[in-house]
């Protein structure tokens, strides 16, 4: 019972403790919290207003005078910076950054942060070079995998294929994603760019190594066959089709007529033109009739395979065929044949678009559903504009 009490006693006594307790801390945050709203710039706060209210000229302003009253505020040049390069005034971003980088006191991880946004500053002004040696001082930092990300994109514009194949492999062994494919296009353009200077064994080089990294990807086996067939070799180009007509399909329709005529040269023809038709019996295509002109050119054959698309896939494209003939060859079906693909391809043209947003109805409307502006349909339809 003693014990009981003498708990009890403890327990009444330490209420009121933990009461204040609470109580001063609670003070302190809010004493902290008012220092912090008195220490930080009022035009600070005007000027996210104005930026969240779009005003950005305005925002400008009051972020410049926010910087003149607390300029060692990071922060505060930080989205000056941005703002600036928002606007396309790419120099004053580069000068409020180049300032924050030149403080000996500012720490590492926002010596890094400037860096990033420089580098940025400099690719949107189009200084590649600078914004090359901007993004390569981030190695090895945080920024470490946008920064490859950037530069990857700078070589591909810069059209620097051995620079971008290298950066995307780097990119590929940190774990950032596969760039197999990628990197492949950058070896196929590191061989045409050979091919063009005649320098035809670094070309067979690249387009080995595109092989190697991405052996699914079509292009390196277009790029063969046609630097084959350039050369007079067809029996080996109609190895490298043959391969990627299996691999492929679809991107074989691309050298289809090149396949049909290296096939023609090495004497290939009736074994080329079965490999057709049985890829048109999955794939109907008008490259592939095209081909098959090529392989068999005579006018009763091409007009039956012609006739067969029509009925199986009209298209403009076959329709065009069907009209450079005579219409005493056209079979009795693919008139309507050649009316049904016309109706599809019209049907996209017969609609309505407003000139205000470009929202397109099949129907006129007065008052655009898209942007609700009155009298933005012209009274004409998209094909008669």
């Amino acid at each position: 019972m003693d014990f009981d009490l003498h708990w009890l006693q403890w327990l009444l006594l330490g209420i009121p403790i933990a009461f204040a307790f609470g109580w001063l801390a609670s003070r302190f945050d809010l004493k902290q919290l008012k220092r912090d709203q008195r220490d930080t710039p009022k035009p600070y706060f005007k000027g996210l207003n104005l930026l969240l209210n779009e005003q950005q000229d305005k925002a400008i302003d009051a972020f410049i005078e926010a910087v003149q009253q607390d300029p060692q505020s990071s922060d505060l040049h930080f989205a000056l910076g941005n703002l600036f390069r928002r606007r396309g005034e790419f120099e004053r971003a580069v000068r409020v950054h180049e300032h924050l980088l030149n403080r000996a006191d500012l720490p590492a991880a926002e010596r890094q942060r400037a860096q990033n946004a420089l580098a940025q500053d400099f690719m949107k002004a189009g200084l590649f070079d600078r914004a090359e040696a901007a993004y390569r001082a981030l190695e090895g930092t945080p920024f470490d995998t946008e920064a490859r990300l950037a530069l990857l994109g700078l070589y591909e514009r810069s059209r620097d294929w051995k620079a971008a194949a290298d950066t995307a492999a780097k990119l590929e062994r940190s774990g950032t994603g596969s760039f197999a494919t990628r990197i492949a296009h950058h070896w196929c353009e590191v061989a045409l760019d050979a091919d063009e200077r005649g320098q035809h064994a670094e070309a067979d080089d690249a387009l080995r190594r595109a092989r190697e990294v991405a052996p699914h990807a079509a292009r390196p086996l277009v790029l063969m066959g046609q630097r084959l067939a350039r050369a007079g070799r067809h029996g080996e180009a109609l190895e490298a089709w043959n391969e990627l007509r299996r691999r492929a399909p679809a991107a074989f329709l691309l050298v289809a007529t090149d396949y049909a005529k290296s096939a023609v040269a090495s004497g290939e023809t009736t074994a080329a033109l079965s490999a057709l038709k049985a890829l048109h019996e999955r794939q109907p295509s008008i490259d592939l009739l095209h081909a098959m002109a090529v392989l068999d050119p005579s006018p009763d054959a091409v007009q039956q395979r012609l006739a067969a698309q029509m009925r199986t896939q009209p298209s403009l494209a076959a329709a065009l065929d069907v009209l450079d003939s005579p219409p005493a060859a056209w079979p009795g079906e693919t008139l309507g044949a050649l009316r049904q693909a016309v109706a599809k391809a019209a049907k996209p043209l017969q609609r309505y678009r407003c000139a205000a947003c470009g929202f397109e109805a099949q129907h006129y409307f007065w008052q655009c559903p898209g942007c609700l502006s009155w009298d933005s349909y012209p009274p004409v339809r998209i094909e008669e504009l």
